[in-house]
């Protein structure tokens, strides 16, 4: 077992796509991992917005175009292949200024011939791209520009109003949402779990995930109980995205990684877990807090 250990301690996940990856991490640092997927990405039905975006494109009615993942990206593309008219789209993409809120979005441009004109750095939130924007724009940065954002699953009002603050003109482009899992049941029995301090550690790996943890809850009318579990829990966020969600929740993380990586998430709550319960537990210096219903 590695120096970094949860020593047995229940550790709540909440990931999709990657849930048999970080249930296998926390395994290998000492945790007992509970799953219950709590998202999942849907394309939007027609997707009306992406298609207009697509046609003014291509028309030269927008200076820059902001996209924000590399699940976005890609549907964009799909979006316009039903229309028949991907290579125009593509072209189009190489005339205008493009600027990737982090490697996923680089490489979904990547795989069809088109490079960013600015990155955001790491940790790649909103405000690194804005920032990273400043300084590619200049002196007169983007007064005037117009510019569209590829919203990704919800609306980033932040980014939105900080564009238009630097006088821009900005266009939200929402390419999909994302929706409750369509079995419901994992997640519904980890909010219970919560309220019932059946836990130990909840890890959030995307800001969606407080969202529908919360909407759940207050479907089933235990908001506030596990409001109240989640603070007796460790909780640990992947980065400063999902950090200031959890924060616009009114729930402040104990453990943020000092990279916005999964593995990195999962090794550094194990280092600190433990040590974070006993103190709120009053466990003695050295003594496990011991796993939640043990």
């Amino acid at each position: 077992m590695p120096a970094e250990s949860f020593r047995g301690l229940r550790v709540l996940t909440l990931e999709s796509r990657r849930a048999a990856e970080i249930g296998s991490l926390i395994e290998t640092y000492g945790g007992q991992p509970v799953a219950a997927p709590a998202l999942r990405e849907v394309p939007l039905a027609s997707n009306p917005h992406a298609v207009a975006f697509a046609e003014a494109l291509e028309d030269g009615a927008y200076d820059l175009v902001v996209l924000l993942t590399g699940v976005g990206t890609r549907t964009l593309v799909k979006v316009v292949e039903r229309r028949g008219n991907r290579d125009g789209f593509i072209e189009a993409l190489g005339r205008v200024k493009i600027a990737a809120r982090g490697p996923k979005p680089v490489a979904a441009l990547r795989e069809i011939g088109v490079a960013p004109w600015v990155t955001a750095p790491e940790p790649n939130t909103w405000q690194e791209l804005v920032r990273a924007l400043d300084h590619r724009a200049g002196r007169e940065g983007v007064r005037g520009w117009r510019v569209a954002v590829q919203e990704y699953g919800v609306p980033n009002f932040a980014l939105v109003a900080a564009l238009e603050a630097r006088g821009a003109a900005v266009t939200a482009v929402p390419v999909y949402r994302w929706a409750l899992p369509e079995d419901l049941a994992p997640l519904e029995a980890a909010v219970d779990g919560i309220a019932a301090s059946a836990f130990d550690v909840v890890m959030f790996t995307t800001g969606v995930q407080v969202v529908h943890l919360l909407q759940v809850a207050a479907t089933r009318g235990v908001e506030a109980t596990v409001r109240t579990g989640l603070t007796g829990m460790v909780v640990a966020s992947i980065g400063p995205s999902t950090t200031e969600v959890l924060r616009q929740a009114g729930l402040e993380p104990d453990v943020e990684p000092s990279r916005p990586k999964m593995g990195v998430l999962v090794k550094e709550a194990a280092a600190r877990a433990s040590g974070i319960l006993a103190s709120r537990r009053g466990t003695g210096p050295g003594e496990s807090p011991g796993p939640a219903g043990g």
